[in-house]
């Protein structure tokens, strides 16, 4: 993954194997986390310290019909793309696409084979491909396909991939652009990416580092360049607010990420309102990068449902890395 720099301060240096634990598990149970309070106001939310998989007493919870502990459309595609980077030790969008299809339709990575929730940009790309679109052009790239559904599963490719930056940048355009074609969604899924590794590689400044890497890469005359800079806008302080807007989900995160322990973070991404699973998982996944699997609370690991699906193949992206 290149040179490394730790951060100032940090407490240890964590092995890189609690970290990836840390990242999977904790982009799942972000998403569990958020699934009860999804499409409320910030006001509705609980306070932070009430917060967990089962809502307060009389809370109006999405998906009554759910279990507690229930990762959704989000873990179910993150689990789907490293399903298929571990089989195929590559990107592969026809193979990718062939899990996303059997998630949608059969329930494939799925808690108890149940889907409960679908983005309609990720639909729509998934009827085109069932209608006989390749892989990397079914995503609709209007500009107001630009939803954070392919923001949210792309962890597991940083988590997965040993190569260069710039393969990494490719993989995670490229995982977009099946559910989701504007550059803007694919420049958002390779900042993620870079910040995630980053954060594996302890580097002092994870997010600034990421931004001049994607710069340096995207170069000075491209599509995602000019994304960058124009709409996502890495040198701001843009204060997220929750909503399912692929750039709200990446500020969201980044705000969040200054909070000092993972249950704070997600529990502030549920706070934010709105897309509460999803910008959950995306912060999540990032903060168990950060804090490592020991740092997510044994409570919330035990009673996440789906143990059978995820360890399996949390078991085989270790041994990846051996």
């Amino acid at each position: 993954m290149g040179g490394t720099e730790y951060a100032a301060g940090s407490p240890q240096r964590m092995s890189l194997e609690t970290k990836i634990e840390g990242g999977l598990i904790g982009l799942l149970v972000g998403d569990a986390l958020g699934v009860p309070y999804e499409f409320h106001k910030p006001l509705n939310i609980p306070k932070p310290e009430l917060i967990g998989f089962e809502p307060p007493h009389g809370f109006d919870r999405a998906h009554p019909g759910v279990p507690p502990g229930t990762w959704s459309d989000d873990g179910a595609q993150a689990l789907c793309l490293l399903a298929s980077l571990l089989t195929r030790g590559e990107f592969d969008a026809h193979d990718f696409g062939n899990r996303l299809q059997n998630w949608r339709d059969y329930g494939y990575m799925a808690v108890g084979g149940k889907v409960f929730d679908i983005g309609f940009t990720t639909n729509a790309a998934l009827n085109r491909l069932q209608a006989g679109s390749q892989p990397l052009d079914a995503g609709p790239s209007d500009e107001r396909s630009n939803g954070n559904g392919s923001l949210m599963r792309v962890l597991p490719l940083a988590l997965w991939h040993v190569g260069p930056d710039e393969e990494l940048v490719r993989y995670a355009c490229a995982q977009s652009r099946v559910t989701h074609g504007h550059p803007r969604s694919q420049v958002c899924c390779a900042l993620y990416c870079l910040w995630t590794r980053r954060y594996l590689q302890e580097h002092a400044d994870p997010w600034d580092n990421a931004v001049s890497t994607l710069r340096s890469i995207a170069g000075t005359d491209s599509l995602l360049r000019d994304e960058l800079e124009r709409e996502v806008r890495p040198d701001e302080t843009v204060v997220g607010t929750g909503t399912g807007y692929v750039i709200d989900s990446l500020h969201s995160t980044r705000q969040l990420m200054v909070l000092e322990s993972f249950e704070a973070i997600v529990r502030g991404a549920v706070g934010l309102g709105f897309d509460t699973d999803t910008t959950a998982c995306i912060a999540g996944g990032l903060a168990g990068v950060r804090f490592g699997r020991q740092g997510i609370p044994m409570r919330w690991q035990n009673a996440l449902r789906g143990k059978d699906l995820y360890t399996p193949l949390l078991e085989e992206l270790l041994e990846h890395h051996r």
